[in-house]
């Protein structure tokens, strides 16, 4: 396929365009910078300036576009870079999609979200047909799924892709945990009983591929592993197989000191399963979080 590509120089995006291209499909880069090379073409979400042609050359469009949650201090500031960094881009996306003829119109948008929408849901387990939760994640996850409409509407098979936490020792959920844990001063965050909603990366890459592929896929899809566990249970395992002690917990009010206002979605538990790909037939490589961490650490 003709892949055009938002978010390709991202944590996830890198290895997702990596994973397609060498799987012999064509994927081109859309960048805000001046274009380096024939594969990137330039444009500008927050004005909603993307050329309808650049679109039109494609058979899909994935969109992993948006500033990373766990990056910085969540100031008001932030917070706005968080929100509008993913929704200028999928409208725009989205818009573009939906004014082009519909011979011209990609085959489909795989558009990232997260499991943010679900808010916190406590030891309830939720799939794919649970409403959006509360707080400020699952509030931009609404309006970040709903910017896809267009697409839809217009007949476009839309993929939201519910990220959970890919575990990977070059960022995302694991990378700043490992220097605390080598060093003996890390433990569980707060309570311990939240739980988290982790995939490999191995498995998330698959499960982005998998989507694109499978045309009887549509609507949100929860890319998740099939076990979630609790933070004392990550931090457990984590901690063995670092070969390190957890014995620090970490109270709730200092993460508050030290995250402001992500402190909040950090101690959020989100008890999610991969319903749809389930059902699908999807397998994954790690099934269980030792072997996810396993890949994650050696990998």
């Amino acid at each position: 396929m003709r892949i055009l590509m938002a978010g390709a120089s991202g944590f996830l995006g890198t290895r997702l365009a990596g994973l397609l291209t060498a799987d012999g499909h064509e994927v081109t880069r859309l960048v805000r910078r001046p274009p380096r090379g024939p594969d990137e073409r330039r444009w500008n979400p927050p004005a909603a300036q993307l050329d309808p042609a650049v679109v039109a050359a494609a058979d899909a469009v994935v969109n992993l576009a948006g500033a990373g949650v766990g990056d910085r201090r969540w100031t008001d500031e932030y917070r706005r870079i968080i929100r509008t960094s993913r929704v200028d881009t999928t409208t725009t996306l989205a818009i573009t999609i939906a004014g082009l003829p519909a011979a011209d119109r990609p085959e489909v948008l795989v558009n990232s979200s997260a499991v943010g929408w679900y808010g916190n849901t406590g030891d309830r387990v939720v799939e794919e047909d649970a409403p959006a939760g509360e707080g400020f994640l699952a509030d931009v996850c609404r309006v970040w799924e709903a910017a896809t409409r267009p697409a839809e509407d217009a007949g476009v098979r839309v993929v939201r892709l519910r990220t959970g936490l890919p575990l990977h020792r070059d960022g995302g959920l694991l990378k700043p945990q490992l220097l605390p844990f080598k060093l003996g001063v890390a433990g569980r965050l707060g309570s311990g009983r939240q739980w988290l909603p982790w995939i490999s990366m191995t498995d998330w890459l698959t499960a982005a591929a998998f989507t694109l592929a499978r045309a009887d896929l549509a609507g949100p899809v929860n890319a998740v592993g099939p076990a979630p566990v609790t933070n004392a249970e990550f931090t457990r395992e984590l901690a063995r197989q670092l070969h390190r002690p957890a014995v620090v917990p970490i109270p709730a009010l200092a993460l508050k000191v030290a995250l402001g206002g992500f402190a909040q979605e950090a101690l959020t538990s989100a008890r999610v399963l991969p319903g749809v790909l389930t059902q699908a037939g999807f397998t994954w490589r790690h099934p269980d979080l030792a072997s996810a961490l396993h890949a994650a650490l050696n990998g």
